[in-house]
């Protein structure tokens, strides 16, 4: 245990005096993460050894894109986003279709191994951009604004949309949806994970606002403890709703729009400590990942998973995007941008777990299929 814990700690420290000097290379924090996981892990050098079991994995993954969908929705710049709110519904309600489609069709020709519907549920998985490693994106002010603020919005929501249809793919390969049409099952759970999230983030945040306003007010919270707050209202956001059949992912990016929008004044200063929170999360979660997880799947690769890998990164995401964006004013360039910010990352890491734990025949076969895909998608 304290071998785990010096080691960890020894490159936390590493990692946060120069942090600064990596973010100007090639290789996200991601990378850095799960590199280090992977070479001091049982695969490696044998010193870290994490036993964490897969619910242990989810939460921890669950909680890190909690506090960073809600810290990444409160710096969403409104002015900018009410002039370009059209590009991330088109990404949203058409692109991301349109990605899980293209996905399938892909699926069915190159994998087998698998049904239709677990292809259509591994689809699913890798739809999603992730709100965590494109953090570097949307905060960089080389990048366009209303690129930023698109890619910000869709990599917050899209998590939260896949869901619900996730859900409804595993109901029908565990053939709980042989007694009910699979189109009102659809429905409802997307009507439950949509709407109990949305209602769950902004009752939980207009509470948590109401409270912090009071003890501003009187005075009663000191400079250490103004650290926590957003922290612990990202993860009441999120739980709230998962407790009540909603979507935590939704619940707390609502919810961080909502603390965006409502505490302009002192939201800079609450938000910092909540941001290398989140940091902390996502540094915990890929160091796990690489030395507990890719290890396992070393010898999973085959030539057929890393083109579909390559594939969901490119053509799976990009060429829905010029779909949707055709007939806009946008570049050649900053579509490709768009489309290269493409599926990687914890969101699917949540998925393969929650896959795993839903005993489908092919269950196995899928996380061996994504995993080694986020390894490859999660450094590029």
């Amino acid at each position: 245990m304290y071998i785990n814990l010096a080691l960890l700690a020894a490159f936390i420290l590493v990692y946060s005096t120069t942090g600064k000097g990596l973010e100007r290379t090639q290789f996200n924090g991601a990378v850095v993460f799960t590199a280090f996981g992977l070479a001091f892990g049982p695969m490696g050098a044998g010193l870290l050894n994490l036993n964490v079991n897969a619910e242990g994995m989810r939460l921890i993954a669950e909680l890190t894109l909690a506090v960073v969908l809600f810290t990444d929705a409160a710096n969403v710049n409104f002015r900018v986003l009410e002039q370009f709110v059209s590009l991330p519904v088109r990404l949203l309600l058409v692109g991301l279709p349109l990605t899980i489609l293209l996905g399938f069709g892909l699926g069915v020709l190159m994998l087998d191994g698998l049904t239709l519907l677990e292809i259509a549920i591994l689809a699913t998985m890798l739809a999603p951009t992730d709100a965590a490693l494109g953090k570097a994106v949307v905060t960089d002010e080389a990048v366009p604004t209303r690129i930023r603020e698109s890619l910000n919005v869709e990599s917050g929501l899209n998590d939260g949309i896949c869901v619900p249809i996730l859900f409804v793919f595993i109901a029908l390969a565990n053939g709980e949806a042989a007694q009910a049409q699979p189109t009102m099952l659809a429905l409802k759970l997307v009507a439950e994970e949509i709407g109990i999230g949305l209602a769950s983030g902004i009752g939980v945040t207009a509470l948590g606002i109401g409270l912090l306003r009071m003890a501003d007010r009187h005075d009663w919270m000191t400079e250490d403890w103004r650290q926590l707050p957003v922290v612990a209202l990202a993860i009441v956001c999120f739980s709230v709703a998962q407790t009540a059949g909603g979507s935590g992912f939704i619940a707390a990016f609502t919810g961080g729009l909502l603390f965006g929008r409502m505490e302009k004044q002192q939201k800079g200063a609450l938000l910092l400590s909540a941001e290398a929170a989140g940091d902390t999360l996502s540094l915990l979660t890929w160091v796990i990942f690489g030395a507990g997880v890719i290890g396992q799947v070393m010898g999973a690769f085959r030539w057929q998973d890393l083109l579909y890998a390559l594939l969901s990164l490119t053509a799976i995401r990009m060429v829905p995007v010029f779909v949707v964006l055709a007939g806009t004013d946008l570049r050649t360039d900053e579509k490709m941008f768009l489309g290269w910010f493409g599926p990687r990352g914890l969101a699917s890491i949540v998925f393969a777990v929650i896959v795993l734990n839903e005993q489908l025949p092919g269950g196995r076969t899928i996380r061996s299929l994504t995993i080694p895909m986020i390894a490859i998608l999660a450094p590029l």
